[in-house]
């Protein structure tokens, strides 16, 4: 399982799911640093960046809407590799973070974190399943993969409600 395009090279690749990457902050955050009305206000803002630990580079914010692409230097002291801690520190306040809908739905849900740009809504992330051979892989790989692919048209289905 892998979020972000498959690499190049042998491994088969099947696109299970795309959620989308919300910039989003705490309310004790918004209510401390004010809240951001368009994404080109996130210099003025602390942003918890995130370091790909598998490429070892900075992940850069953009916004989509439609076909409108909007890239935005962001900043801040706090530079993470996990995304667990990265959803920690955003809820304590630290700073404004991309995260994807699929992580963080609950928190919207409940309060705990507030989406920023609503109206920027079209950046998404794939997550792929992948395995290294079409040629009759194994049928616990194959009950895998349907398994995944069940759970995340799941998971989408009810996020849509």
């Amino acid at each position: 399982m892998r979020f972000g395009e498959p690499p190049a090279g042998t491994l088969i690749a099947r696109k299970l799911l795309e959620t989308r990457v919300l910039t989003v902050a705490s309310p004790g955050y918004l209510r401390k640093h004010g809240r951001p009305k368009h994404p080109n206000e996130l210099q003025d803002h602390s942003c918890i960046q995130f370091i790909d630990p598998l490429s070892g580079r900075l992940f850069e914010w953009e916004f989509h809407a439609g076909k409108k692409v909007l890239p935005v230097k962001t900043s801040g002291a706090l530079v993470l590799t996990d995304v667990g801690t990265m959803i920690n520190e955003c809820i304590a306040g630290t700073g404004i973070a991309q995260l994807l809908a699929i992580g963080v739905q609950p928190l919207l849900d409940s309060g705990r974190l507030i989406e920023l740009f609503p109206d920027w809504p079209g950046e998404t992330f794939p997550l792929y399943a992948l395995h290294p051979s079409r040629h009759h892989p194994p049928a616990k790989v194959r009950a895998f993969i349907e398994f995944a692919l069940k759970a995340a048209q799941g998971a989408t289905r009810s996020r849509a409600k």
